[in-house]
């Protein structure tokens, strides 16, 4: 329980890290002085692309997984605030690949550790396997199925 709330607050505030400042205070500018402009704060995701995707990735887990109703609306509300913070994240750090890959990984796992709190273990198994399929990603099983080409069996 205190996993899924603290994992749930994290994720929440994410993309309200995301979008702090620095703390500094601008300088003041000289009385007389023209003042310069200042750099536009990042743009926010496009509100109906960002509920548009999180609803598809919403209707594909309830055909896939066959949730129920309250599980249907706990999923939804991962899928939203996922894909608000990956679109966030896109739109903050699109100059620093390594920054929006990381950021975007972290979400990722938030949203994992919450879906697994909230789907059943053979809902998240399956939801897993499919993820894996779809990302060409062995599971570890299948990594330890087959003996080496060429060698007998145990001596690879």
């Amino acid at each position: 329980m205190k996993s899924s709330v603290l994992a749930t607050l994290l994720f929440l505030a994410a993309p309200a890290a995301l979008l702090a400042q620095t703390g500094k205070t601008p300088a003041r500018p000289a009385p007389g002085r023209p003042t310069q402009k200042t750099v536009a704060a990042p743009a926010a995701p496009n509100p109906e692309q960002v509920t548009a995707r999180a609803e598809a990735l919403t209707a594909n887990m309830q055909k896939a997984l066959a949730l129920n109703p309250e599980q249907l609306e706990k999923v939804r509300n991962i899928n939203l605030i996922s894909v608000r913070g990956v679109e966030t994240a896109r739109l903050n750090y699109r100059q620093n690949v390594r920054k929006m890959s990381s950021v975007i990984d972290d979400i990722g796992q938030s949203r994992l550790a919450m879906l697994k709190d909230v789907l059943t273990p053979a809902q998240f198994d399956k939801y897993q396997r499919k993820r894996e399929e779809k990302m060409g990603v062995q599971s570890s099983q299948a990594a330890q199925g087959n003996a080496v080409p060429g060698l007998p069996a145990g001596q690879e």
